[in-house]
């Protein structure tokens, strides 16, 4: 069995030895598995009872130099170790705990699988993603890290290791103790091909050498590379439950396909509370082992959160406004200043409460991802036409009315880190038509759409799954007619649209990654060849003419450029952060010139309409968060929500709260 794909990283010849010895040991592991007979799966028989305890046992046996057993008394006597206690708390101490929060999800997940295919999509978040702590967390006003699942911390940058102790009361979410064990058996899991999930196959292989035991709730890591921010490679990880993955296996996408895997945080998604298609209700537990510690006891205070499928953005604008959600997060101008203005009846009666919050941080991305490996697309001239008949000027100052600003790069915001010298392209009709002249296409059909010598229309679908900007696809769809393009506009519904982009079956596909609030950008993910095809290079840098697309990855753009790719693993293997931050400058110029990603615009701020009863810590949310909710520090006051629903029915109005929080503007 191979566990490991290889990465043919020229620039470090360590990991490239440590990889081959680490495929050869697997691949013994695995066989003294197969021989000891005690898998009863068959070819007909997917969901036979299975067991992965001699697999993963026989694995550590064969990689002692990755899985290291030791005791307490092999841990460096002279390490710092650190708690995160001493940082101001976070929340409201006039927070309550109960009642139900109603939330709306775009679509049913296809999966309630953590990783593995289709695993990353919209309801991610509210399944799970907000509630899985991490062995540890940076502070969300403050930066600096705070106590996750550990309970301290220590750091050796100079051997290249982090120590982490284990708040022995921790518990995952059914109730079972969380040990070192299930680090341990993380590393199996990350690096086995049955989760078919290559980034964590990659990361896993490339980024940790190894993982030492020392106790039932002490471990140690040792990272690759001294980075700057070595130890978040560490604490930011989290464990996973081996008891749960007792039956992982070949079939594990389907086995664990509607299985809740258990997590640190304070809710859980029981069987029962699962309406296939319709809805999820998650509970929080009543003696979830963190709820008095001090970050965490004013955070996470609805008792249940309902979450319902609503497909249509107006339709869900009609359950928030009947008070069917509590709490609606408005993304476009025209439902701030028109559909809900603050002279709504219900504004203007203090029944609906408006915020505006400037955060603070990296920025999400919004924009056009172009899939280079698509007929035509392939072409730099087509792709650079694309980016000058993009006019993303009218659709900030049409759309959104001025409130937000152009995105330049695929990774603004990143001090030091971002190439502030990179602007994006104009939209400039002349331009885009010498780009499109240049890939043969100078005639205009009757439809006014540029027609190559073959024939051949310049016409590509616009893919998306977010509904809400429909007017910014007219826009842009309008605009590139008048330098010869049809962008056909497809709105899917999210788990389409997800499925879609993962399996890299769109041409263009309008979307934002979640904004990472790290040092600095990760590029191996969504632009080197690893993530965009099979083998994309031959040994003398040339291309493979047999290569294959690769799915399920970050790189929706299909990049793959030899150079581009020694670049990025520089970066990833360096510990200089002045040659990763000449390295970033680079990658990013190089994207530019690739031209696959059309930058659209930044939010500064985020923008949410709320009922009353709905409330929030002073200052209303913290420095480092993207959505209003992610962090659960609001709470539902349901005496409110009577009061409000009875003076509502009644007539009676409260004084009108329309706030915008600035404290962290430009920061």
């Amino acid at each position: 069995m191979n566990f490991l794909k290889q990465s043919y990283r020229e620039t470090t010849a360590m990991m490239r030895t440590h990889g081959l010895k680490m495929l050869l040991l697997m691949v013994a592991a695995a066989l003294l598995t197969a021989c000891g007979g005690d898998s009863e799966e068959t070819a007909g028989s997917t969901l036979a009872e299975r067991d992965v305890t001699p697999e993963v046992q026989a694995f550590y046996a064969a990689n002692p130099e990755l899985i290291t057993f030791a005791t307490p008394a092999d841990i460096p006597t002279d390490l710092v170790w650190e708690d995160g206690m001493d940082l101001p708390d976070i929340g409201s101490p006039d927070a309550r705990k109960g009642g139900t929060y109603n939330e709306y999800l775009e679509d049913f997940p296809p999966t309630l699988r953590f990783v593995g295919p289709d695993s990353n999509s919209s309801a991610r978040s509210w399944i799970s993603g907000f509630y899985r702590l991490t062995y540890a967390v940076p502070h969300a006003n403050e930066g600096g890290y705070i106590p996750g699942i550990a309970e301290s911390w220590a750091i050796d940058q100079e051997n290249k290791t982090v120590y982490v102790k284990i708040n022995p009361n921790a518990r995952w979410s059914d109730d079972e103790p969380i040990t070192a064990d299930d680090q341990m058996f993380a590393m199996f899991f990350n690096l086995s091909e049955y989760i078919q999930a290559p980034f964590s196959n990659n990361h896993y292989a490339n980024e940790y050498t190894n993982i030492t035991k020392y106790d039932d709730y002490t471990f140690s890591m040792t990272v690759t590379t001294a980075k700057p921010d070595m130890a978040e490679y560490v604490l930011y990880l989290s464990p996973v439950p081996e008891h749960f993955y007792k039956e992982l296996g070949p079939d594990f996408p389907e086995r664990y396909q509607w299985r809740y895997e258990p997590h640190a945080g304070p809710y859980h998604l029981a069987e029962a509370d699962i309406d296939m298609g319709v809805r999820m209700v998650l509970r929080r537990k009543e003696n979830w082992w963190a709820k008095d510690n001090k970050y965490w006891r004013n955070l996470f205070n609805p008792d249940a959160i309902n979450l319902t499928v609503i497909r249509d953005t107006a339709k869900r604008y009609e359950a928030f406004r009947s008070g069917d959600l509590d709490m609606f997060r408005i993304a476009t101008a025209d439902m701030w200043y028109d559909s809900l203005p603050d002279t709504d009846p219900d504004v203007a009666s203090g029944y609906i409460h408006k915020s505006t919050f400037y955060n603070g941080g990296v920025r999400g991305n919004w924009g056009l991802w172009i899939n280079s490996s698509r007929p035509l697309l392939d072409n730099l001239d087509i792709r650079l036409g694309i980016q000058y008949a993009s006019n993303w000027e009218l659709v900030i100052s049409n759309y959104f009315r001025g409130d937000v600003e152009r995105l330049n790069t695929q990774n603004d915001g990143y001090p030091d880190f971002s190439n502030t010298d990179i602007a994006a392209r104009p939209f400039d009709i002349d331009k885009a038509l010498e780009h499109f002249a240049n890939a043969g296409f100078v005639n205009r059909g009757p439809d006014g759409i540029l027609v190559n010598d073959q024939g051949e229309r310049l016409a590509f679908t616009l893919s998306t799954n977010y509904d809400r900007y429909a007017d910014v696809f007219t826009i842009l769809k309008e605009e590139a007619i008048k330098a010869g393009l049809e962008l056909r506009i497809e709105i899917l519904d999210g788990a389409a649209g997800f499925r879609k982009n993962r399996e890299k079956q769109h041409d263009i596909y309008f979307m934002s990654f979640a904004p990472s609030q790290s040092m600095y950008p990760d590029y191996w993910q969504s632009n080197h060849s690893d993530n965009a095809y099979d083998d994309s290079f031959l040994e003398d840098g040339t291309v493979n003419p047999d290569r294959k697309i690769k799915t399920q990855t970050n790189n929706l753009e299909s990049i793959a450029d030899f150079e581009l790719d020694q670049w990025i693993e520089e970066y990833d293997d360096s510990s200089d952060k002045a040659r990763m931050i000449e390295l970033s400058h680079m990658i990013q110029q190089r994207h530019f010139e690739y031209a696959s990603f059309s930058p659209g615009f930044a939010e500064p701020f985020y923008r949410t309409a709320y009922w009353r009863w709905v409330r929030w810590p002073e200052g209303f949310n913290f420095r480092f968060t993207t959505y209003p909710y992610e962090m659960f520090a609001h709470w539902i006051d349901t005496d409110m929500k009577q009061e409000t629903l009875d003076a509502r029915s009644d007539g009676r109005a409260f004084e009108p709260h329309v706030e915008v929080y600035d404290q962290y503007r430009g920061l």
